[in-house]
């Protein structure tokens, strides 16, 4: 069941839903742990699969996180059916991440046409392996 104190049982259906509908939710196996009113956390299971070459978490698989994510958080402020897409992103990788990760993203502005948010990458120790932010339009 997805925490959340700040939003109601439909909204969070209506977002579940949205959510479960993206192909990447299934292919990735994320968790949607909490959903709260400019926030998302998830949980994403480590598979030898999605390694890089260094035997850590992709890099590129790390990003696609943070971008699912941040959007999620975004559309919890804007209503779950609206329309949106990314039109710049930034990651920092600020060490390798060797297991299961932890995504919190949060809102820092929604506009009218434009909405950014950041999301930070814990692995199972806490320690924080990388920071992102991602601008997305509303269509």
């Amino acid at each position: 069941m997805v925490k959340s104190s700040t939003l109601d049982s439909e909204i969070i259906k209506s977002m579940m839903n949205r959510i479960n509908s993206v192909p990447i939710t299934d292919t990735l196996k994320m968790q949607i742990l909490r959903l709260d009113k400019g926030e998302c956390e998830a949980f994403i299971s480590r598979e030898k699969k999605w390694d890089g070459i260094y035997e850590t978490f992709h890099g590129g698989i790390l990003a696609t996180i943070a971008d699912s994510i941040t959007c999620w958080a975004i559309l919890t402020e804007i209503g779950p059916s609206s329309n949106v897409a990314t039109t710049d992103f930034n990651i920092r990788f600020l060490r390798p991440c060797k297991t299961d990760v932890k995504c919190l993203a949060r809102t820092i502005k929604v506009g009218r046409t434009m909405s950014l948010a950041e999301a930070e990458l814990f692995d199972t120790n806490d320690k924080l392996v990388a920071v992102a932010q991602v601008n997305y339009i509303i269509l």
